[in-house]
Formats: structure tokens, sequence, C-alpha cells
């Protein structure tokens, strides 16, 4: 079988292409990723484009189509969902919803350490969770939220374990971080700190042996909290009429 997966929820933009039997561990045919000054919208479709000619692979030869779902950057999880939707429903293939934390801190597949994957979501906030690997399975120890950053600290240091930070938002709150853990940590190095798409290629081909995925027009983003101009608008409302 064979997997395309695209991640546009943070500031990088990546596809990917992965190809196995289910449960098997599978190769990544291609992949691309930037994490530079241009908009998803110019960027995913020419990765996917890019990879798709490098391997001879076309629309009609994947089997599903997986997709960093959320939480993440409005703007940049509806161009993913809406590309990943186009795709599958051309084809008549299924959606895999890969949770965004948690392909994040597949980066860390094996790792002894719990797991913390943060995403800067602006006003001293972060979509984060806790996760740990046992037995080869990712763990989840707290689901994936927004949340205060200290908020996030704070379970970190009630785990009492040692914890790998990564993501945009552990380098955005790495003052905080240093001065308010408790426990031994560290922060994951560039080439493991950002979303890669072949780290959601993995895990989708892996929710998808579980029958982990839906129709192309069942699928949505996952946001976790409305969006500022959301809550801009409700402002000039009165909900209490």
């Amino acid at each position: 079988m064979k997997i395309l997966a695209l991640d546009s929820s943070g500031l990088v933009a990546s596809a990917s292409i992965w190809e196995g039997e289910p449960r098997s561990t599978g190769v990544i045919l291609a992949s691309s990723s930037t994490d530079f000054k241009k908009t998803h919208s110019q960027t995913l479709l020419p990765m996917v484009d890019q990879i798709c000619k490098a391997t001879d692979s076309e629309p009609g030869s994947f089997d599903a189509v997986a997709i960093s779902a959320g939480p993440g950057s409005f703007t940049g999880l509806r161009i993913g969902s809406a590309t990943a939707k186009a795709i599958a429903q051309a084809v008549g293939i299924p959606v895999i919803e890969v949770p965004t934390l948690e392909g994040l801190a597949f980066n860390f597949w094996g790792a002894s350490a719990l797991i913390c994957p943060m995403m800067d979501a602006r006003r001293d906030q972060v979509y984060s969770a806790l996760y740990g690997f046992e037995e080869g399975r990712l763990k989840v120890h707290r689901e994936q939220e927004a949340l205060a950053v200290t908020e996030m600290i704070d379970a970190v240091n009630d785990m009492g374990r040692e914890v790998i930070f990564l993501g945009d938002g552990s380098d955005a709150y790495h003052e905080v971080i240093d001065e308010n853990v408790k426990v031994p940590f560290s922060f994951a190095p560039a080439h493991l700190n950002r979303q890669n798409a072949s780290s959601v290629a993995v895990l989708g081909s892996l929710m998808y042996a579980e029958n982990k995925y839906v129709k192309a027009e069942d699928h949505s983003p996952v946001y976790l909290r409305v969006s500022q101009a959301e809550r801009e608008g409700a402002k000039n409302f009165d909900l209490r009429q």
C-alpha cells in the first residue's frame, strides 16, 4: 500500500510518501519540507507534485492520504485539510486524521523519556500534550490541549520523569522552561524539532492498519479553540439576551 502524508499545521510545510504492507516498517519513498518565509498555499502543492514525480506516483496509486489534523495554525490547517480532501475525493480514498502533536512526538519514536511537543498558541499559551513509548507503541499521558505554558510545566514536574521538549512553542518559551522545570529535561535538536510529514506517514500507516480513517467528505481540522477573528466577533454580541 502507499500513503501520501501532508503537514501544514505550523511553520513547516511538509509532504511525504510511505510505502509498505499494513503493520510493516515500510519505507519513505520521498519527502520534502520547508520552514521558510512562504505561505503553505505557495509551497504544499508544489511539494506534492515534486515527490510524486520523483517516485513516479500517480494520484490513483495512493491508498490513503494522512493529514496532520490539528491543532495548529488555523490557516495552515485549512490549507492542509483542503489539499488532503481534494486529493482523496478525486481518487476515492480515505483520509487518516493524525493528531498534530502525536505526529510531532513520533519524531522521537522509542525514546525512554517523556515527550512534550509544544506549539506556540500565542498569549502565553501552547498547544501541548505528554507522550511516552511503551513496547514500541505511543502512549498518551496527557491529551493534546490549549493551555498556559506554566500549566504544562506543572504537569511535567508532577510526572517526575525526564522529558524532551520540542516544537516552536518550546523555542518561544525556552527561558520559561529553563527556569521552571524541576525534572531532567532536554530540547530537541533542529532536525527533530518541527513537524515532519514522514512521521505523519508512519503513524498514519499504523492508524490505517487499525481502521482509524474517515471518508474524505467527513474530514475536518481539529482547532481546539476558536480563532482570534471569532473571538473578536463575539465581542460585538451580547449572548445573554
